[in-house]
């Protein structure tokens, strides 16, 4: 009977331990899902020079977000962008930042899935925003992390433009409130 218990004792604080490594603490999003935020594949690339320096450029046609930082020279993130109902482009601007933003689905996503929460809290590992949103003037789209990095690449969103969250990391303290923000369908990759 003794033995039994020491057994029971020792599974159970293994298993304790193990659980407490798994569970997504309140202020990360990464907590148990850590391994499935994928790696972060920015690069430096050459860039068309007619762009100033300090602004995004986003385009769905290469599935890229670039800042450019320099004349002629941008950092390229990789990107999933809007699926083909919810396309759009145009000019705006960082209207706001957030840091483990807060995620409420529209109510067409309620519609279409009635099993989405009214909201998710942010730095929640399922918060579909990730770990840092940019604002896009009045619109509700925004540049995010993610809770899907094997979305990155593809046509998935409803308008925003969702990035690794290590991507959206990089790119979050280089980015002010009022940074330009063109999006088109213009491909860059050849420069």
């Amino acid at each position: 009977m003794r033995a039994s218990r020491s057994v029971f004792h020792s599974a159970f604080v293994a298993l304790s331990l193990v659980g407490a490594m798994l569970l997504p603490t309140a202020a990360s999003a990464q907590g148990f899902f850590s391994f499935l935020w994928g790696g972060g594949s920015r690069s430096t690339v050459s860039f068309s020079p007619s762009y100033q320096p300090g602004q995004i450029i986003v385009s769905f046609g290469d599935r890229k977000l670039y800042w450019v930082y320099a004349r002629g020279e941008a950092i390229s993130y990789p990107i999933a962008v809007p699926r083909a109902q919810s396309r759009w482009q145009g000019v705006t601007r960082v209207s706001d930042k957030r840091v483990n933003p807060t995620w409420t689905p529209t109510a067409e996503m309620r519609r279409e899935n009635p099993r989405l929460p009214i909201s998710m809290p942010g730095g929640h590992s399922q918060n579909p925003l990730g770990v840092r949103a940019l604002y896009l003037g009045s619109s509700m789209y925004r540049i995010h992390g993610t809770d899907a990095p094997w979305t990155i690449g593809d046509a998935v969103s409803k308008g925003c433009i969702r990035m690794y969250n290590e991507d959206v990391l990089d790119l979050y303290p280089r980015v002010p409130v009022g940074t330009r923000v063109t999006v088109t369908w213009q491909k860059f990759s050849a420069w």
